[in-house]
């Protein structure tokens, strides 16, 4: 163990780090009150935390919480800072929500993420296909002819990548992903298990008494530091390109049909559905079950509650939300309104009972 080690925590087992209060304090700027030589390996919510394992309070509603907890460490914002708590140190800090995930890559080296394992023999590969340094590739997985794989790239069991797909460096596909043809992956993009990317998208056309399918030859391109969760689909382009743009983040169970530009920096949740040709801003938040219709489009850092259906342009820097999605508030104001409707009811239904 080196002297850096020694002053900031050492690895315990299975890999996972210990870190001091004292040590946790330097990494995130904040003050200790109580033991700094208390020790933890781990992170978990202040209802279950053990004297080995770090939690927080990011609010007031919590503090009865804290208070009854067992956690051996617990970062605090100031203006909480003198709630009781039983752990051995407490460290102040002003976002400890924030500070916990700068310190979760100091308790779990590479989180979530395989190590590299090399190639498995029952590995396909398709002729032309290219393989940087270091690739690992895992059972049952099929590549296509003429693909392309960066630098480290590590693809799971039964996972397949279609003819002339581009995967760039540092790439993670869980087991049982799909990348049709037509797929461009950049950089550090990480693909959980059973995504389908760069399938048709649903488009017909109808004429002589039948539903004709629209030829999808547009891409599928995903930039650098996305990650998409388990089961979500993302369609291939008709004859435009579908865009998920550079540190976009997709939950699980979403869906995005073709032609679709989503900006950089945004938030996708579980269940989504965007439909085709929808535009979609930088830095946007989009809440689970959410429905946008297509051809729209979503202003920059605009927020879109769970389950807003939306059916039109949303501005810049808006909240919206309801169905039909309208501004935060006035769809608050026309919900209470719809609640008031059956008191309403009684009281027209007494008025006529009196009418002679």
């Amino acid at each position: 163990m080196n002297e850096s080690d020694q002053r900031h925590g050492s690895v315990g087992g299975e890999g996972v780090r210990s870190l001091t209060a004292d040590a946790i304090a330097h990494l995130v700027g904040g003050t200790v009150d109580g033991d700094g030589s208390a020790t933890v390996s781990g992170i978990a919510p202040l209802d279950r935390a053990m004297p080995h394992e770090l939690s927080f309070l990011a609010s007031r509603r919590y503090v009865d919480a804290m208070s009854a907890s067992r956690a051996g460490v617990v970062l605090v914002p100031p203006e909480l800072a003198g709630e009781a708590s039983p752990a051995a140190a407490r460290i102040t800090v002003a976002k400890p929500h924030d500070a916990l995930l700068a310190l979760i890559p100091h308790l779990y080296p590479a989180a979530g993420l395989p190590a590299p394992f090399g190639i498995h023999p029952s590995v396909q590969v398709g002729r032309g296909t290219v393989l940087g340094r270091d690739v690992s590739l895992g059972a049952n997985v099929v590549i296509g002819a003429g693909a392309v794989l960066g630098d480290r790239v590590i693809v799971e069991a039964n996972a397949v990548i279609g003819d002339g797909v581009t995967v760039g460096h540092d790439c993670v596909l869980w087991p049982g992903v799909v990348l049709y043809r037509g797929c461009e992956l950049g950089d550090r993009v990480l693909i959980h298990s059973g995504a389908r990317i760069g399938s048709d998208g649903y488009g017909y056309v109808y004429r002589d008494g039948r539903h004709n399918k629209i030829p999808h030859v547009g891409r599928c391109r995903i930039e650098d530091d996305v990650e998409i969760g388990a089961n979500t689909t993302i369609d291939r382009g008709s004859i435009d390109d579908t865009v998920i743009g550079a540190g976009t983040k997709i939950d699980n169970l979403v869906h995005i049909a073709h032609n679709v530009r989503i900006g950089r920096g945004c938030l996708i949740m579980a269940q989504v559905g965007i439909a085709g040709s929808a535009r979609i801003g930088d830095g946007c938040v989009i809440a689970g079950q959410a429905g946008l219709g297509g051809h729209i489009v979503v202003g920059k850092g605009a927020r879109l509650g769970g389950q807003a259906g939306v059916f039109g342009d949303v501005p810049d820097g808006e909240t919206w939300s309801g169905y039909p999605a309208r501004p935060h508030r006035e769809s608050l104001r026309a919900t209470a309104a719809l609640l008031r409707l059956p008191e309403m009811f009684k009281r027209i239904e007494r008025l006529l009972d009196r009418t002679p």
